[in-house]
């Protein structure tokens, strides 16, 4: 069973790899371990598939390499293609706030719109197909030449060998292991001496702290808009946070757990686009205090927890200046520390993954490793939440699979 290229993986990069490369003529299989293809994609936004966002580019995800790694892909395969090619198969699709685009109907459409573009090019698609090893053979070079037929890959499966002159890793990552998350690209990689940035959960819930866990535990299901920025860099973000069982979640907690690389802190701005300390001058009058002044603009309940550990119930004209400006800074950069975060079952994404300095920001290709690429989450780029991870996985498999 040989082909121009093997890609291992039928997730969302694997399949547009796999379809660009069959479009241009070249045989191509896929090789999937689950028992059909694109699980996350089926599982993303609900059901209806954030599919892309329309201001995706390089400033919105996170990699450990040069930035300017990204520009080459995304300057080829923008948000504008891959909506041509959804409304080329007829999708209905819709705007959600932040440029995020959802189908009308059902991420089957988008899975379906990938199977058919793969049959398209004439793809093979194996599932439950188990990979077993991967090897190089080095046959004797043809002098002068530097063709593709001059190296061979194996690839030993559950469903027998297959051979190729290029194999794609579109792998995936660790974030949610139920789908059939494994660190099988992380492996390849350091099989052939490609290096592997440390990886952690992204766009994750984070658990509170013991202290934290008492006061604010039993606010499970409160949600209200905030800005929140990681304490050691990162951009702040504003978006809807969730107070849960266990932590706090939505999206802007979410945005923020890809930046936080260890305990360090976060910072929320309960008063997001307004001054604390106007609002607290503007709301002394009346024998107000903090619960009070603050109540309409924040959930009573919310305001009953956190007003006990910061405002206490003193009116807030017998408060001294210091504590008046402590409280402001409480109201807008008020400190958390989270325990931890609720691990890669409930990450939406892998931060880290293949070093961006081993492969070649036009095609994906290891750089000390020809003929072998490595697409999609399982390398070392993360984006927002909002449709960024997709459109990355568009670009990064449009620009291997024509490189095939």
């Amino acid at each position: 069973m040989h082909f121009d290229a093997i890609v291992i993986g039928g997730g969302a990069a694997g399949l547009f790899c796999a379809r660009t490369a069959g479009q241009r003529g070249r045989s191509v299989a896929v090789l999937e371990h689950n028992s059909r293809l694109g699980n996350k994609i089926l599982i993303s936004g609900g059901g209806r598939c954030n599919f892309t966002n329309l201001g995706a580019s390089p400033a919105n995800y996170i990699t450990s390499g040069s930035p300017h790694f990204l520009k080459s892909t995304f300057a080829r395969y923008t948000p504008a293609d891959f909506i041509a090619l959804v409304e080329h198969h007829g999708i209905r699709y819709h705007e959600r706030k932040h440029g995020q685009l959802f189908c009308d109907h059902s991420s089957k459409q988008i899975l379906q719109l990938l199977e058919q573009e793969c049959q398209d090019g004439g793809v093979d698609i194996r599932l439950n197909c188990r990979i077993q090893s991967v090897t190089r053979d080095h046959p004797t070079p043809t002098i002068g030449s530097s063709s593709p037929a001059d190296r061979l890959w194996s690839v030993q499966t559950s469903l027998g060998r297959f051979t190729a002159s290029s194999v794609v890793a579109a792998t995936g990552a660790l974030s949610f292991p139920k789908l059939g998350a494994t660190s099988f690209g992380y492996e390849l990689a350091a099989q052939f001496g490609i290096q592997v940035v440390p990886t952690r959960p992204g766009l994750v819930p984070l658990t509170y702290g013991p202290e934290d866990l008492n006061s604010y535990g039993p606010l499970s299901g409160i949600a209200f808009e905030c800005d929140v920025v990681p304490s050691h860099g990162g951009p702040p973000f504003r978006e809807n946070m969730l107070f849960t069982h266990r932590g706090l979640s939505g999206p802007v907690i979410l945005q923020v757990s890809s930046y936080r690389t260890g305990s360090e802190s976060i910072r929320i701005d309960l008063l997001p686009g307004q001054s604390a300390t106007a609002f607290l001058e503007e709301h002394k009058s009346g024998g107000r205090d903090l619960r009070s002044a603050l109540r309409g603009v924040l959930p009573d309940r919310f305001l009953l927890a956190w007003c006990a550990r910061h405002g206490g119930s003193r009116p807030l004209t017998q408060l001294p200046q210091r504590e008046l400006a402590a409280l402001a800074k409480d109201l807008s950069a008020w400190e958390v520390f989270p325990g931890g975060d609720e691990g890669y079952p409930k990450a939406e994404v892998t931060v880290g993954g293949i070093d961006t300095a081993e492969l070649s920001s036009k095609t994906l290709e290891a750089r000390q490793v020809p003929g072998l690429f490595f697409v999609g989450e399982v390398v070392d780029v993360t984006g927002w939440l909002g449709g960024y991870n997709f459109q990355w996985a568009w670009a990064s498999g449009y620009a291997a699979g024509n490189a095939l």
